[in-house]
């Protein structure tokens, strides 16, 4: 499967987020620092209590990180950039730390705003991993400094960081249950959408009725066994399966219901129905991952498929495991023109489609899957049983009427 694109609005989001902390980042620590500078001044024994090695050559080193953070940001890598600031800071602190109290561990002081804000700010990321790298990071820092400077100061700032982590977990956690209870309604939302839509195409092609469901669950099942999926990525693709035959709406329902064979005119507008479902999902956010299934889900690995005569790893590994549940499907569903075979011989038929119409490899794995795929037709004509007995039950109450 190809890398998926992140979002824009999320990248715009990450990027507006990293700008305003690498703002506060420089105002928070420049002034800090030059606020205790000119108190060290008029306190010339806090100055020498307080060696600074490496002073202001810190910044003049984070200042030249802009360069690093301007090439991430231009490449996409935006959320890169805070854990580069991150742990350049934090080690050169460290070394200043140990540089200048290694052989004076009673004049031991560390801690600053800077620190306060990576941990506090943290949260606003929403990034479980950068929230672990902050607070370790800083923990780590403080014991590492003990341990070499041999000074028992530490432990304020251990014990004063370990409540910080903790107050800053609590709001990761709710800036995280909003993020969760938003993503929940817009998959609802999304899977209303893509159920009105399957709905209409039903509409026009009783026969098809619930193809497309049957199509996910049969296409999911073999895109599982692959192990080369995240569980994001499986409900893209049953997105996507959902969705492969949206081009049909634009058929005429001449051509879709002919109880006939298809003469070629005929046969090339059922074709464009992949080209038109591709063009219909393209503008859509949430739908964009699902165009390679949508247009190349009647490829063959022989090169002999359509719209665009890709062969072999040519098409998209998605769409050749939705080529073969769709091909499964129809096989086993009645049509306008023939009724349903078994799944014995749709069985059949997939095994000697192997290296011709269908991927090898996913052929070996479709017989490994089989016996869900028998499972999931046999519920799907259970449920359809149940509603046609169901519908006749209340004509037959209609007629008695």
């Amino acid at each position: 499967m190809k890398t998926k694109k992140i979002d824009p609005n999320i990248l715009n989001e990450e990027s507006q987020t990293i700008k305003w902390f690498i703002v506060l980042f420089y105002i928070i620590s420049i002034s800090y620092d030059l606020f205790y500078s000119i108190i060290s001044k008029f306190n010339p024994k806090m100055e020498y209590e307080t060696p600074d090695v490496l002073g202001f050559w810190i910044y003049i080193f984070m200042f030249a990180l802009i360069p690093v953070a301007r090439y991430l940001y231009k490449n996409q890598k935006q959320h890169q950039i805070k854990y580069v600031y991150f742990i350049s800071y934090t080690s050169l602190t460290l070394i200043n730390d140990v540089i200048s109290f290694i052989g004076k561990p009673e004049l031991y002081k560390s801690g600053n705003a800077v620190e306060m804000l990576w941990l506090l700010l943290a949260p606003i990321f929403v990034s479980n991993t950068f929230f672990m790298v902050v607070s370790f990071g800083l923990l780590l820092k403080y014991i590492i400094a003990g341990l070499v400077i041999q000074t028992s100061n530490v432990f304020s700032p251990l014990l004063l960081l370990g409540v910080l982590s903790i107050f800053s977990f609590i709001i990761l956690n709710r800036f995280q249950s909003y993020v969760k209870a938003i993503k929940t309604s817009y998959d609802q939302q999304l899977v209303g959408l893509v159920k009105g839509v399957i709905a209409t195409l039903e509409l026009k092609d009783p026969y098809t009725r619930g193809h497309s469901e049957r199509v996910a669950s049969y296409a999911l099942e073999l895109a599982k066994i692959s192990g080369k999926f995240s569980a994001d990525d499986l409900k893209d693709f049953n997105y996507a399966c959902l969705l492969h035959d949206i081009g049909k709406i634009h058929i005429p329902d001449r051509i879709l219901m002919k109880p006939g064979r298809l003469t070629n005119e005929e046969y090339e507008i059922i074709k464009s129905h992949t080209d038109v479902g591709a063009e219909a999902v393209s503008k859509i956010v949430g739908f964009k991952h699902s165009i390679e299934v949508i247009r190349s889900h009647h490829e063959r690995w022989d090169g002999k498929g359509y719209p665009d005569q890709l062969k072999g790893e040519e098409i998209p590994y998605l769409a050749r495991v939705s080529a073969i549940a769709d091909a499964f499907d129809a096989m086993t569903s009645t049509r306008s023109y023939r009724a349903a075979l078994s799944v014995e011989e749709a069985y059949k038929r997939i095994l000697e489609g192997k290296g011709s119409q269908f991927d090898p490899e996913l052929v070996d794995n479709f017989q490994k899957v089989f016996p869900k795929w028998k499972r999931i037709h046999d519920s799907f004509n259970k449920e359809i049983d149940k509603i046609m007995l169901h519908n006749n039950f209340w004509v037959e109450k209609e007629v008695e009427g």
